[in-house]
Order: C-alpha cells, then structure tokens, then sequence
C-alpha cells in the first residue's frame, strides 16, 4: 500500500490571483479598484427603465445596500440619457455613492456625444464591439466612444458577447481557419473569436489614447464549460483585469448552480477580478438576489467577507421538528439585516460563523467550532439546547422563546466581541 510522504503538507485555500493591471472607478470620494491586489468586485444591474430617473434610483439604492459596489444602467435612448444626470442627482439626495456604469449598444457614441452630462455623471462606460457599428463606421464610432471615455477620464469595459459577434471579425476568423491543415472545430473558432475581439478592441482602444490601466474585459458567453474554456486562454493572453459572467445564467437554482459552477472554478485557478451573477428574477422576485449569490460565491471560497455565515444541518430522521430550520433561517436573515448598520459599528463582524444545529450528532461539535452556535433536540431528545460561545458551553435554552433567546444572545455577542475593535479605531 502506498503512504503519502510525511513531508508532503496537503495545501488549502484557492491559487493565488493572476497578476493584473489595476483600473479604479470612482464617484466623488468613493473609489473601487478592480484588478491589481484588489478584492474581488461585486456588481449587479438595475431592469428598470432607465428614462424613470426615480425608480431607476430607488432600485440602485437597493442594489447598493445590498452589497452591490458597482451598478450598471442601460443607455439606449436619448430618454435614458438625458435621465442619467438626475439618477446621479437622486442617488447623493438619498446618500449613495456606489459608482454608475452605462451599458452601451448601437448608439453608445452618438448619446455619449449628445448628452455630455451623461458622460460625465457615469464613473465607466461598458462598450460592446460587436454593436458599435458596421463597416467602415465601426472604427470611428468605436474610436469616438473611447475618445470621450479619454476626455472624461473614464474606464471602459470592452464587453464581447458571444451572441453579438463582429461579424466581419468572425469571418476573418473563419477563413483563416479555412487555411489550417487540421482545422479548428466550430466551437474553438467562436472561442478565438471571442477572445481576438477584446484582446485587438483592448489595443485599439490604447492606440486611440485610452490608458491600459482604464480597461477591463470580459468574454461572455452562457455554457459553463465554454466560459472556463474561454477565460483561461483569455487571461493566458493578456493582463487586463477580467469581469466574470455568464450572460444568461437563468432562473432560480438553475441560475445559481451554473453560476457557482462557472464562477468557482476560474475563481479557484486565481482568473477574475469583478464578477455578475446574471440571474433572471422570478416573477415578483428581488432583484437583490443575485448579489447575495455573488457574495456567498466569494465568501464561501474564502476569498471575501460579506456576512456573518450561519451553518445549518440539512435534517434527517432525527429532525422531525423544524424548530431548528425555521431558526436557521430566522438567524440568517436577522444578520444579513443588520449588516447595514453593523459593518460600521462593528468591524469585523462580518467574519462571524454562526452554527444551528438540529441534533446531538454533529450539534455540539459544529457549534463548539463556530463563533456561537446552539444545538436543538432532535427527535427523542431532551428538550434542551446548549449553546457555545467560542468553543465554551455557556448556558442551555429551554421553553418556546429559545429563538428569540438566541438571537438576542447573539447580539450581545457581536456588541462584546467586535464592538472592542470598533472602540480601538
């Protein structure tokens, strides 16, 4: 039987971050850098109808609050354009800083030039260069929209979309492919396509005059395996900080697994900078939802901290009650509530683990390991609920307030352990 040799330490933890020029987006005092040494960047996008200046404000501000750092509007009308300085406007009344980003299609250069307001009171333009234009228009209205960005000081997301390919890109593409003794497949010549476009968009964008620190790129497509394929010879290729997505990632916990799947994956191997989490809502769901996605991607890999986690068993035969599920997610939801208010009062706090556990199987061990937990009777039980604070029994809950009990509990915990450092600030 073979051994592991002694000195052969298992390694944790994901690979180290791919080394990345360094763009910053800034609104007034608040600045987000994307790439270089920087965190991972969180960034959603509003569904409203931009041309309602109010109600696109109202649903960035939720975005914003729920953790979104960077937001991204649609530009697409003289309408939207001319509502982005009032967006902008409404956004400081209601003290919100998170930087705007305009999504541009077809006539991003000619709104740009038109409504210099709205330039101005973008922090990043997002370009796609497949819509930018047709023949021969296509280089002076893409050069035009870098021109600006250049005038305004602003980056740029080179954004390709494999459902909006330059065609004539890909047909240069194709017949050099023609060529090939052993020609690529279909699939690869849509990679390269890809690929070839943001990397030659990226240079000329840099020969109009645009810095190469104000550019980012992303490669979208909506298969999970063509994503990974495509961004690690995007990043092998070049050393522009990368935006990471799939384009349509879908509803629910379709959205969710293929998101995770995709994003996890190149997130391990240290490719990506800022990522999306494209979920279609639900009807009458929150468009909040794929923030909390992107988050708990990031802090489940441990790259990032968000929000305290809470950890919960999934129940079985010994859990007949749902006391404990309906805890977990009474706990859950509490924190993540509170994080608002908590993160500036409490420094730190957001590294908390919280464990709820519905029986006496793995219930004490997994709460004596977490910052406070508490483990529930199980079926057969005594009808008795410890809890641990960091690592110690403290005191056992019992009667039909334990919930309420353990919250405020909690609480206290946070205002004791974390509000010491705030104290120290």
């Amino acid at each position: 039987m073979s051994m592991r040799p002694e000195n052969n330490a298992i390694a944790a933890g994901p690979l180290a971050r791919r080394p990345t020029r360094a763009a910053s987006i800034r609104y007034g005092a608040r600045q987000v850098t994307i790439g270089g040494a920087a965190p991972v960047v969180v960034q959603a996008m509003t569904n409203t109808d931009t041309a309602d200046a109010i109600g696109t404000a109202i649903q960035v501000r939720d975005l914003a609050r729920a953790g979104s750092e960077l937001v991204r509007i649609t530009v697409n009308t003289p309408e939207a354009a001319a509502a982005v300085p009032a967006i902008r406007e409404q956004l400081d009344r209601m003290e919100v800083d998170v930087p705007l980003i305009g999504d541009f299609h077809y006539n991003g250069h000619k709104l740009l030039t038109d409504y210099p307001d709205c330039a101005q009171a973008l922090s990043k333009y997002r370009i796609n260069p497949g819509n930018v234009g047709q023949g021969a228009k296509r280089d002076t209205q893409f050069a035009q929209m870098i021109e600006i960005a250049c005038r305004y000081d602003k980056p740029v997301r080179i954004g390709v979309n494999w459902g909006s390919l330059d065609q004539a890109l890909l047909a240069r593409i194709m017949d050099e492919n023609a060529q090939r003794a052993q020609p690529w497949s279909v699939q690869t010549v849509m990679y390269e396509a890809l690929i070839t476009s943001a990397i030659e968009n990226a240079q000329r964008a840099e020969e109009v005059g645009l810095g190469g620190d104000k550019i980012i790129l992303s490669c979208k497509v909506s298969g999970v395996q063509d994503l990974i394929a495509v961004y690690r010879e995007l990043a092998r290729r070049c050393d522009y900080p990368l935006h990471l997505g799939l384009t349509e990632a879908g509803m629910g916990s379709k959205g969710i697994v293929a998101s995770t799947a995709a994003l996890s994956v190149l997130l391990q191997e240290g490719i990506g900078d800022t990522i999306r989490v494209s979920l279609t809502p639900e009807p009458g769901g929150d468009r909040t939802r794929e923030i909390v996605v992107a988050q708990e991607i990031l802090q489940t890999m441990g790259l990032r901290k968000f929000a305290p986690m809470v950890i919960a068993c999934p129940g079985c035969g010994r859990t007949t009650s749902t006391v404990f599920q309906e805890l977990a997610d009474r706990i859950q939801t509490y924190l993540r509530e509170q994080m608002p208010s908590w993160k500036k009062q409490y420094p730190g706090v957001e590294a908390m683990n919280v464990a709820v556990m519905g029986c006496i199987v793995n219930g004490p061990g997994e709460s004596k390991h977490a910052n406070i937990g508490i483990s529930l009777p199980g079926t057969g039980e005594s009808p008795a609920a410890p809890v641990f604070v960091d690592g110690e029994k403290t005191v056992t809950l019992r009667g039909e307030h334990i919930a309420e009990e353990f919250q405020a509990i909690v609480l206290d915990y946070v205002k004791t352990r974390y509000g010491k450092v705030a104290s120290t600030i």
